[in-house]
């Protein structure tokens, strides 16, 4: 009998290019009661496969992640059944509090809404150009540990 799941399921390329073409990622923390906070977020796919966006540093997502850094996000696509596409990752997050890369992933993220990508020309700013929001935002950095994908079109 043919497992359903193996049917559907994304390869890591599939599941790549997914992650490089959806903008929005639903990012999933624990509250310090237990239940989940959720929250949508514009993201990028970086080269090591970890996922990065930034947030308000004093955020609840923040605060959640700092406490316990166990995430679920999800990326999905498709209107139909038959088109649904998307995966469900955990991992674990980290927080880095440097303006710099912080302006570098906003910087990434405004790309990647313009459909450029990463691709990126080279910039002479110096840290005292960067953007005021980069001193109020930090950057969250998430390293997969177990992928859950699915494509309805495979059925």
């Amino acid at each position: 009998m043919v497992n359903k799941r193996k049917v559907i399921e994304l390869s890591h390329v599939e599941i790549q290019n997914l992650l490089r073409t959806e903008r929005v990622l639903q990012v999933a923390s624990i509250n310090k009661d237990g239940t989940p906070h959720l929250a949508p977020m514009w993201f990028v796919l970086e080269e090591d496969d970890s996922l990065v966006f930034t947030t308000y540093g004093r955020s609840q997502k923040v605060k959640n992640l700092e406490r316990d850094p166990r995430v679920t996000l999800l990326v999905e696509c498709g209107e139909m059944y038959d088109e649904l596409r998307g995966v469900a990752i955990d991992g674990v997050a980290e927080i880095v509090r440097d303006p710099s890369q912080t302006a570098n992933v906003m910087e990434l993220t405004r790309l990647k809404d313009l459909g450029l990508g990463l691709k990126r020309e080279p910039s002479n700013k110096t840290k005292t150009e960067l953007p005021p929001a980069a001193y109020k935002r930090v950057v969250v950095r998430v390293f997969p540990k177990r992928y859950r994908s699915w494509d309805h079109s495979k059925i």
